[in-house]
């Protein structure tokens, strides 16, 4: 009954966001539910399970919330800087940095927050609308990858973390870079060096006025709560799935996890490693399980939160990234899954 009770819920996880509109837009709270039953179905409810719930999201929250503020207070002058710099160094070369360097600090800033940065900086290019598009949707792989070197760049970093510190991986807060480093940063790199590819040498004649409304303080804090939130709820679905990763996620081959997590082209990656990665995992699986997530996350609108941030304050269209982030993924995905060892 306990297993029925689970793949439930991990059926209602899987799907009820992709397919309800209510549920996606008040995610964090239906999460939440989801994991206090699973919890519950499990019998594991204690006082070591709700101190790690309150403890684990506050340095991710802190670091949304820090960040969120210094943001605010830069908007500006990143959006009216931005052609001064193009003029000094190049479009094409700006493209790669602003590419591969939210892709690095994003593990920093926080992944929201980059992709609030890309938004103002996109928002200020005079360039064709096609070639915009690209550069978000290669800049989200970018911060999807690179928010997932630390423990405070987004949630799946920090889920991960929190479910294999204990034995036999005791994992800290470079665990993810030692093992997962030589894969991203390379393909940080990549994503930067196509998108300069992509772009067009110079501005279009017309400068663009950057627009984007500045936040207030209290869209902040409300941020802030339901990254806390979010992530309380991966606690609980990672606890609650505990059986069920012991039990079958374990025995997959760690090739057959990587192209099953393509699911997280449709749903966002973090609350799939809640219910998949544990410490019964072998290292290979677990690093193949993450780069399917991580990779596949960029395909689709739906799969990572840099992609629904910018999609919706750029109104790119889920068919305008499907065109070119579909392709993208799969080809990254392929080489990828040659590299994996």
């Amino acid at each position: 009954m306990v297993n029925i009770g689970l793949l439930l819920i991990l059926v209602m996880v899987l799907s009820l966001p992709f397919l309800v509109k209510k549920i996606e837009e008040e995610l964090e709270i239906f999460l939440f539910f989801m994991g206090c039953a699973a919890v519950t179905i499990t019998t594991q409810w204690g006082g070591g399970l709700l101190r790690e719930a309150i403890i684990v999201p506050i340095n991710l929250t802190v670091a949304v919330l820090i960040a969120g503020f210094i943001f605010r207070i830069l908007q500006r002058p990143i959006a009216g800087h931005v052609n001064k710099v193009i003029h000094k160094i190049g479009l094409k070369a700006f493209v790669f940095i602003v590419i591969a360097g939210l892709g690095l600090l994003s593990s920093i800033i926080t992944a929201i927050i980059a992709s609030l940065v890309l938004v103002e900086v996109v928002h200020s290019l005079n360039i064709e609308r096609e070639i915009k598009v690209k550069v978000v949707i290669l800049t989200c792989f970018s911060i999807g990858l690179g928010a997932a070197l630390t423990a405070i760049g987004e949630p799946l970093g920090t889920i991960t973390i929190a479910k294999l510190k204990g034995l036999p991986y005791q994992a800290g807060f470079y665990f993810l870079v030692e093992h997962l480093g030589w894969y991203i940063i390379p393909g940080i790199v990549f994503f930067g060096l196509l998108g300069a590819l992509l772009s067009p040498s110079r501005l279009k004649k017309q400068e663009s006025l950057f627009g984007v409304k500045q936040e207030s303080v209290k869209d902040i804090f409300t941020r802030t709560a339901k990254v806390y939130l979010f992530v309380m709820a991966l606690v609980f679905l990672g606890c609650g799935f505990k059986p069920v990763i012991d039990t079958f996620i374990s025995k997959i081959p760690y090739r057959g996890l990587y192209w099953m997590n393509t699911i997280s082209s449709v749903l966002d990656n973090a609350t799939l490693a809640s219910a998949e990665i544990g410490p019964s995992l072998h290292i290979l699986q677990i690093k193949a399980a993450l780069l399917g997530l991580l990779i596949s996350g960029g395909m689709l609108i739906p799969g990572n939160i840099p992609n629904i941030i910018a999609a919706g304050k750029l109104k790119i269209k889920s068919s305008e990234w499907a065109k070119f982030g579909i392709p993208s993924g799969l080809v990254t995905m392929v080489v990828y899954y040659f590299l994996l060892k």
